[in-house]
């Protein structure tokens, strides 16, 4: 197993993660390099109104997870498990995350065009997302890292695949909820979960529901997501050619999921074939916007009695926000 590890630490490094401890890690999210260069902010900024560039993007297991998701730009097949070697200090994660982002942002200090005053800004984020790779809820004292962070007055969005409800209920009860939690909810039926998720863990699609009620009692307690990652057919040709979740038949099942979850919002964003997602499915299986917020329009026809409506929607990141309140967007406090 050690050696293993050791093998993907050195394809993560090539890759331009910073390793910290002996299972985080923390990269450089492009729209900070964008917010930095002036080339725009991430669409979290124009719903959210928090800001890219002091947004830190990282994980606390980064390459242990219980699936290998065919739209996911990770590299999954790298996958180690769902069993940590070791479970190290949350403030040393913080600490150690905060001081590697930090060098790993110092190639934009000598330029001329960036805002010294927003580089400074960038070297101490005031947002944490878990959101980088792997899965974080197999982290075994999350609750610790997110206490923390909040008590330092940042922001906190915590991305799951939800198989692992024990430990969203864990942070419930310690009092430790993220600001934010994000559900990713990519496959509307237990045949196409299976097959689209290719989870290691049993009744994956059970436990995925257990996750999907518990959200809806979190009401109140922390802003609630329920994102979906759409994936149409392609022309080209391919193993997963012909699979796809954002066909008529596959509305009906999500509304019946967010149902289930009431959550604050929806996001619903189209696939990107980039990084390892390239090597499963290709350009030909990204939706383009008008498609997407074709999707979300079916969505808010069946959802219209429970009060959402689309809220906001970015092109260039292909994403549409669903909702219920749009004075509910900015977030005020951690």
């Amino acid at each position: 197993m050690y050696s293993d590890i050791e093998k993907v630490r050195k394809k993560l490094e090539k890759q331009h993660y910073s390793l910290v401890g002996e299972t985080s890690a923390v990269q450089i999210c492009r729209w900070t390099k964008n917010s930095l260069n002036g080339k725009g902010v991430c669409w979290k900024e124009k719903f959210y109104g928090i800001k890219s560039h002091r947004c830190c993007q990282f994980s606390p297991s980064v390459m242990w997870c219980e699936n290998k998701c065919l739209h996911c730009w990770r590299p999954i097949e790298m996958n180690l498990g769902t069993k940590l070697p070791c479970v190290d200090e949350p403030n040393k994660i913080i600490d150690g995350v905060i001081e590697a982002r930090k060098k790993l942002l110092m190639g934009f200090k000598g330029n001329k065009k960036i805002s010294a005053k927003k580089f400074e800004e960038a070297c101490n984020p005031n947002m944490f997302t878990f959101s980088l790779s792997g899965e974080p809820t197999i982290y075994p004292r999350l609750g610790e890292i997110i206490s923390e962070l909040r008590k330092r007055n940042c922001i906190t969005f915590l991305v799951t695949n939800g198989l692992n409800s024990e430990a969203i209920e864990k942070l419930e009860k310690e009092n430790c909820l993220p600001t934010q939690l994000t559900l990713s909810t990519n496959a509307p039926n237990k045949k196409l979960f299976e097959l689209w998720h290719r989870s290691t863990k049993k009744n994956a699609w059970e436990e995925f529901n257990k996750t999907i009620l518990l959200m809806k009692k979190l009401n109140g307690k922390c802003r609630r997501v329920v994102r979906l990652t759409l994936v149409k057919k392609g022309k080209d040709k391919g193993k997963y050619k012909d699979v796809s979740n954002m066909e008529d038949e596959h509305v009906s099942e999500y509304v019946s999921l967010i149902k289930k979850a009431e959550p604050d919002f929806v996001h619903v964003k189209g696939f990107m074939s980039v990084g390892y997602a390239r090597e499963r499915m290709g350009y030909d299986k990204m939706p383009w916007h008008y498609e997407v917020r074709a999707f979300a329009e079916k969505l808010i026809l069946e959802l219209k009695k429970e009060g959402y409506n689309i809220l906001g929607e970015e092109k260039r990141s292909c994403v549409v926000l669903i909702g219920k309140n749009k004075k509910d967007l900015n977030i005020k406090k951690a």
